[in-house]
């Protein structure tokens, strides 16, 4: 037929050629593919159908095409044709299909969800692909600022709640999108962080959700190719590629890295009984891992599993990291329940799993940093023997460890060592690189840092589902009243464990990450599992009147603190530790534990108390920090510093001179600690020439 070729089954998905589109997607089991064009987006009826035969148009597992007379902004879709698959499910070709690989997505005002499951046919409602450029980033004029693991401060936000609100200073048509967060980075660059950690921002399917509900955080793919359309300005699918750029872009001016918070785990489609939109469309049996009966296996807690050890799952994820760090511009990637996409056959848990195998060999994605949560819904979780060097993982157990020595929990101090000076014992006290630790007290699902010492339960009402939803386990403490209170003894006692979460967090050795609007107080009203609330009550707060800014000024100067003393909060090398002073060269740092008594630190179940020293060769201590979790106030002998001591923090003190912008000389061989309150204390040659 003139104006069809027979095309090319690289690259993936729809690519512009000098004649027209080529087009290419994969579908091993299939007996016929129709590739259909569309008019427009909203458009009921494809306009041409053009059919795939076997002999010109396949080339092992793909289907291709070169067709003349389209190029960018044309929508079109698939309908694909083959035998059911054990089971009763598998091929439909009533339901019309986006490509997996495609770059942009049209026709949200037509599209139904219901319609997408069934045997109805589809083509009325359904979403079409768009083809888009291709072009590569310009790394030239917005280079990467690679920041090293030792400097980097993670920041976890969402796109759209971060500027929701009409107070947030953003324009109107930008509240809640790429653009609109451009306008915020002075704001991020002045807080101090160097990443921004972007929750989901695959294209997803607001719809999926339970009924009057819409799915907010998106983890959900429908497509691992495509920016979100809700966080874009204008109807316009093609722009939306470019508004992400100008983002990446305006980030790497300002020197704020881009991670990206990815599902590549499951997808959108859920159970069998769920719609069919792409992936199961294509190759139901490649992409999803199933018994041999086809029932789905499910380790992600929404309905199926990825089967990233088939070629054809790790080729189209390897092709869509590209397509983001490539193309769009971004530095990393947070894989959600990554753990999940080392699992084989039948789910078996594979030491050498072939998707981070293929990560680490490629060159492209080399200077990517990558991290992972190290656990799926299925029980596996694998931290020291992650399966793939170059991925660090989230330490959930920095988050629990912290959470319950200062809540006051028994069997909590040792913990709270181990996850201070980097977790040594969750990696067979082995030396950790620097980016294998990711440490949290919060993140997105979970209570905010303000509703951990308010609430010590749930409240998620709101999200329609009796309190069951959201974790039930949150290691919090209320402080004696269960929410909001003008008690201010209650008041007092939250704003100081506010400040010794974020000291424990920020003085730590690892990489940190914060959670949106915890800075400022930001609370859900204890909620602890926002996804599906698109309201003031997950936005970010900008209103001066409802921030705590001093709690913000704190954490400001907390981050200048631990970017001036890398090499004593967060050394490349955990420094060797001993109970008594040892003469070493003069440039060797060591570590102490101490408990009131110098040298003798309390680790008994009972103990709410510990204290650590740095320091440099026989010269005496560069630095003392004290943690008392107990309900009392306590005395602790200090070692002889290396020069005069200087009080740098102290969360019992007001704010302001909890951590004042000069370090304080302090007197004495000793030091009283508040009931649960932190102290920090440096030697008068680190501490000079602080200006925090």
């Amino acid at each position: 037929m003139s104006g069809i070729h027979p095309g090319t089954p690289w690259p993936l998905g729809s690519s512009l050629t000098p004649r027209g589109v080529n087009f290419s997607v994969a579908a091993p089991a299939a007996d016929r593919i129709e590739l259909l064009i569309f008019e427009r987006a909203s458009t009921p009826t494809p306009e041409r159908v053009i059919e795939l035969d076997t002999r010109r148009h396949r080339s092992g597992d793909y289907w291709h095409v070169e067709l003349e007379g389209v190029g960018e902004g044309c929508c079109y879709a698939y309908r694909v044709f083959g035998p059911l698959a054990p089971g009763g499910h598998g091929f439909q070709p009533a339901k019309v299909l986006v490509d997996p690989a495609a770059r942009a997505i049209s026709g949200w005002d037509v599209y139904d969800r219901v319609l997408a499951t069934g045997p109805t046919p589809n083509a009325h409602a359904c979403l079409k692909a768009v083809v888009t450029e291709r072009e590569p980033f310009d790394f030239q004029r917005h280079p990467r600022p690679r920041h090293s693991w030792q400097r980097s401060v993670i920041y976890e936000l969402h796109v759209g709640g971060f500027t929701g609100r009409d107070d947030s200073g953003v324009a109107p048509e930008q509240r809640g999108t790429y653009l609109g967060l451009i306008d915020k980075l002075p704001y991020l660059k002045e807080l101090g962080i160097t990443a921004i950690e972007l929750l989901p921002v695959f294209c997803f399917d607001p719809a999926d959700a339970p009924l009057g509900r819409d799915n907010v955080w998106g983890y959900s793919p429908l497509s691992w190719f495509t920016p979100h359309h809700g966080y874009g300005c204008g109807d316009d699918p093609l722009q939306l590629r470019h508004q992400v750029r100008q983002l990446v872009a305006a980030c790497h001016d300002a020197n704020i890295e881009v991670l990206l918070d990815v599902v590549y785990n499951h997808t959108t489609e859920g159970t069998r009984l769920g719609p069919t939109l792409s992936w199961r469309g294509f190759a139901d049996r490649t992409y999803y891992h199933q018994t041999s009966s086809g029932e789905y296996l499910d380790v992600s807690g929404c309905g199926n599993s990825i089967a990233a050890n088939q070629p054809i799952s790790t080729q189209l994820i390897l092709e869509s990291m590209r397509c983001w760090a490539l193309e769009l511009g971004v530095d990393g990637f947070r894989f959600d329940l990554g753990i999940a996409l080392s699992r084989g056959n039948q789910l078996k848990p594979l030491d050498q799993p072939p998707l981070f195998r293929a990560i680490e060999a490629d060159p492209q994605l080399s200077d990517l940093k990558l991290v992972s949560e190290p656990w799926d819904c299925g029980g596996l979780y694998r931290l020291e023997d992650f399966p793939a060097q170059r991925i660090g993982t989230w330490n959930g157990h920095f988050r629990d460890g912290l959470r319950r020595f200062w809540k006051g929990d028994e069997h909590s101090t040792w913990t709270l060592a181990q996850r201070f000076k980097g977790s040594p014992d969750l990696y067979n006290y082995k030396p950790v690189a620097l980016g294998r630790s990711v440490n949290l007290i919060t993140a997105h699902d979970g209570f905010t840092l303000a509703d951990l010492v308010a609430y010590n339960r749930k409240h998620n009402l709101a999200n329609g589902e009796d309190n069951r939803d959201g974790e039930n386990h949150n290691n919090s403490w209320n402080h004696g009243v269960e929410g909001p209170t003008t008690d201010p003894q209650v008041l007092a006692l939250r704003r100081r464990q506010q400040r010794n979460l974020l000291s424990s967090l920020l003085l730590a050795r690892g990489v940190p990450m914060l959670l949106m609007g915890d800075e400022v107080g930001r609370s859900q009203g204890g909620n602890n599992n926002s996804w599906c609330q698109d309201s003031p009550l997950s936005w970010m707060v900008w209103n001066d009147d409802h921030c705590d800014l001093e709690l913000k000024l704190f954490l400001q100067r907390l981050l200048k603190l631990r970017q001036a003393l890398p090499q004593l909060f967060n050394p490349l090398v955990p420094p060797p530790e001993t109970s008594r002073k040892q003469p070493q060269t003069p440039t060797d740092l060591w570590r102490q534990w101490h408990g009131v008594e110098l040298s003798k630190p309390d680790w008994a179940a009972w103990s709410r108390t510990t204290a650590t020293s740095m320091h440099m060769g026989s010269r005496g201590a560069l630095l003392w920090m004290g943690f008392n979790a107990y309900n009392e106030p306590l005395n602790f002998e200090l070692p002889v510093p290396a020069s005069p001591w200087m009080q740098v923090i102290d969360t019992s003190l007001p704010a302001g001179e909890d951590l004042p912008a000069q370090a304080v000389p302090y007197d004495g061989v000793d030091i009283p600690l508040a009931s649960r309150s932190l102290v920090l204390l440096l030697a008068r040659e680190v501490a000079s020439g602080l200006a925090l």
